[in-house]
């Protein structure tokens, strides 16, 4: 059986003015994902709306989790910066896939490169990556109970095959 805590830890660096690196651990959860959410706002508020979340350290992160992750990429957005995610576990990174947030929100093999692609290229805008409009997961089983659309900033061509 997993222990489930009701304790998550966010560590911050700040290696350029604007950007910030937090380090998260712990499960992130319906019991912590409003920390999680309110502390990573409160980074991005205070001056370093692109943010890098380092989740090497996430044990688990279920729906609730998963929902404070896009609030904190429309946080970044709303602001003018860019949310990333780096050093994704692998439980986490399949629900990214299964609900298709992952096309939303740019996932790094490591922090380094998620810091490098932010120092490449301007604040990333609304609509480099689109917005999400809502995602859920299942109750527990690993398999989506539902996904609403996302929708994106691109236009529509009639010309693409999308079957």
């Amino acid at each position: 059986m997993t222990d489930v805590t009701d304790t998550l830890q966010l560590t911050v660096q700040h290696p350029r003015p604007g950007l910030a690196i937090a380090t998260v651990a712990g499960d992130v959860d319906t019991r912590t994902a409003d920390t999680l959410r309110h502390e990573a706002s409160g980074i991005i508020e205070q001056g370093s709306p692109n943010l890098v979340l380092d989740l090497s350290q996430v044990g688990f992160c279920d729906s609730a989790g998963l929902s404070a992750l896009i609030g904190l990429w429309h946080a970044a957005q709303a602001a003018g910066g860019a949310l990333r995610l780096a050093d994704v576990p692998d439980r986490l990174m399949r629900m990214l896939v299964l609900t298709g947030v992952d096309a939303v929100l740019p996932v790094h093999a490591t922090t380094a490169e998620a810091v490098t692609t932010m120092a490449d290229s301007p604040s990333t805008s609304a609509g480099e990556h689109g917005s999400i409009i809502r995602a859920s997961a299942g109750g527990g089983t690993g398999e989506p109970t539902g996904v609403e659309p996302i929708a994106c900033d691109s236009a529509y061509d009639p010309s693409v095959d999308l079957s």
